[in-house]
């Protein structure tokens, strides 16, 4: 059991999260690494990899694209065997480090959570997660009244109109068999 306290430069609601390991690349000591970043060569230009709770991981020195991630070498030197066994860590980086955001632009990480209401204020349920499987976010919801289980929506301004993070709501226009179920169940 460590002794004393431990120290943190970041808090968690500091940080995002945007990359992860995905294992270990080759012999000497470099891992393949899967970005999350809306650029997704950026992520290693924000400086040192943080864990959840803010201590220092890793700090990117090189990397390089392959499909379906980067091959990154670390500042810290890393045998194969340890390059394997970070494989699934997620890597964070405090939250000052990214650019400002334009108007109507979201880190994915601050919608995470929120309520989802439909154009009427009815609740439609809470964002789960953000999706890219190629062709736009998909947004999955959980928890709408009358449906068995999460669902997606495509994240563009038909059918998401309002997002307002400070008062935790994404305002949807869902469509018509969703909106119907959850009226049904309402009027139960």
């Amino acid at each position: 059991m460590e002794s004393g306290p431990k120290t943190m430069t970041q808090t968690a609601d500091d940080l995002v999260f945007i990359a992860a390991i995905a294992g270990a690349h080759g012999v000497k000591g470099e891992c393949k690494v899967k970005s999350f970043a809306g650029e997704p060569d950026a992520a290693f230009s924000y400086g040192a990899f943080r864990d959840a709770d803010g201590a220092v991981l890793l700090t990117p020195k090189s990397w390089r694209a392959v499909k379906d991630g980067f091959i990154v070498r670390f500042a810290e030197s890393l045998t194969r065997d340890q390059a394997q066994a970070l494989k699934g860590t997620r890597l964070h980086i405090p939250r000052a480090a990214l650019p400002a955001l334009e108007d109507d632009e979201f880190y994915h990480a601050d919608l995470i959570g929120l309520k989802v209401q439909a154009l009427d204020g009815s609740a439609m349920g809470t964002l789960r997660a953000i999706h890219d499987f190629g062709s736009g976010d998909l947004l999955e919801i959980t928890g709408t009244p009358g449906r068995n289980g999460p669902w997606m929506l495509p994240f563009t301004r038909d059918f998401v109109p309002h997002v307002s993070i400070g008062d935790g709501v994404i305002t949807i226009d869902p469509p018509e068999e969703v909106g119907s179920k959850a009226e049904e169940e309402a009027g139960e």
